[in-house]
């Protein structure tokens, strides 16, 4: 990858040792010249830190904003997604290891400027460009710039994320977002630890940015918890889970649980089954929570939407496509007025299921 372009990295000090210290996540990686922080993307070029990633892509795809999972957002609309390489943590059960873990983005990677991602977004007729793939976080400068070229041409802009970002950087970054989905990956630390070769502290950071997140930004926030059989699908974890998310963020936060399947370095479990998820979802529902969904299943009713107080059909989904959207325009429930919580059309998008790569045109 020593041929990527790089570009000059924020959130950094030189520290008296005469390393450069990386204060963009809470690894805070010491560095000496050309070492690379864990993950891999941001490195010391002499006195300074960069970002060997910023305008490259591992390729670019128009899909549903569910897919990303966002129920609660502008349902049924496109999203022209990517990602980049690389990422800071080091999960074992990671399903999409190809991208971040590669080593080798010169011989993947796509071109893109911000300003010509927002116009090609506008162009495609997409609601949302989302940072994807890999975590976003490590390439903050490059989401924020690209935001902000969407943001003057009306596209909104979603992160796809851990939430494993510092103090310094946190604010910044999602101030630039207009939704996120979290990935809350367990409710006990030993797993961050152990499985995602976080710090000692994985967990609470990952809830320190949630909490951020739904009281001090604008962003639309949105939760996803993988379920691994044996690992963080207890019924008494789930219980922790979904009451921490009451008490502390509110009851209108979606959860989506999402079925994990063998990949990477944990081959040795089985897929989680169907029963597992719907199951986590009841648990959810009875802990208090509006609005709980399972995914990477076939389960239409775990997937739709339903009003939290009279129980009405609001949205049906089968997968991805929308069968029947009944909100009405000012996104409340057109049997008993509630409002629903989240970012709502007066029509769904018919964008539907498809996943359509599409190739940038690269800058001139």
């Amino acid at each position: 990858m020593t041929s990527a372009p790089a570009h000059p990295a924020r959130w950094w000090q030189a520290l008296e040792d005469g390393r450069l210290q990386c204060n963009l996540c809470p690894r805070f990686c010491r560095l000496n010249d050309q070492q690379r922080g864990f993950c891999f993307v941001r490195r010391r070029q002499g006195e300074t830190m960069v970002l060997d990633t910023y305008g490259r892509s591992t390729g670019f795809c128009i899909d549903p904003l569910e897919k990303k999972p966002l129920y609660h957002f502008h349902p049924g609309n496109a999203v022209l997604s990517f990602g980049t390489a690389g990422c800071n943590l080091g999960c074992r059960f990671c399903q999409n290891w190809g991208i971040s873990k590669s080593r080798e983005v010169d011989a993947l990677c796509q071109s893109g400027a911000p300003k010509t991602l927002a116009r090609s977004a506008r162009d495609l007729a997409c609601k949302a460009i989302a940072f994807t793939y890999n975590d976003p976080v490590i390439f903050a400068e490059y989401a924020i710039d690209t935001a902000e070229e969407c943001r003057q041409l009306g596209v909104a802009t979603v992160a796809v994320t851990a939430g494993y970002i510092s103090t310094f950087a946190r604010a910044e970054f999602f101030a630039a977002m207009d939704a996120a989905n979290v990935d809350l990956k367990a409710f006990h630390p030993e797993f961050y630890r152990r499985h995602c070769l976080s710090g000692k502290d994985g967990l609470k950071e990952v809830l320190d940015t949630l909490i951020f997140v739904r009281h001090q930004t604008r962003t639309w926030l949105e939760i996803t918890t993988l379920l691994i059989p044996g690992l963080n699908d207890s019924a008494s974890e789930l219980q922790r889970l979904c009451r921490w998310i009451c008490d502390e963020l509110g009851a209108d936060v979606p959860l989506h649980f999402t079925a994990f399947h063998p990949d990477f370095r944990m081959r040795d479990r089985h897929p989680t089954p169907a029963s597992t998820l719907r199951l986590a979802r009841q648990i959810a529902l009875d802990q208090g929570l509006h609005y709980v969904y399972t995914g990477n299943i076939h389960d239409p009713h775990g997937q739709s939407s339903f009003c939290p107080a009279c129980r009405a059909l609001l949205v049906e989904r089968d997968g991805y496509r929308i069968l029947q959207y009944r909100l009405n325009a000012a996104g409340r429930c057109p049997d008993c007025n509630r409002p629903i919580a989240g970012v709502f059309d007066e029509k769904a998008g018919d964008w539907g299921s498809q996943r359509q790569p599409v190739w940038i045109q690269p800058d001139l």
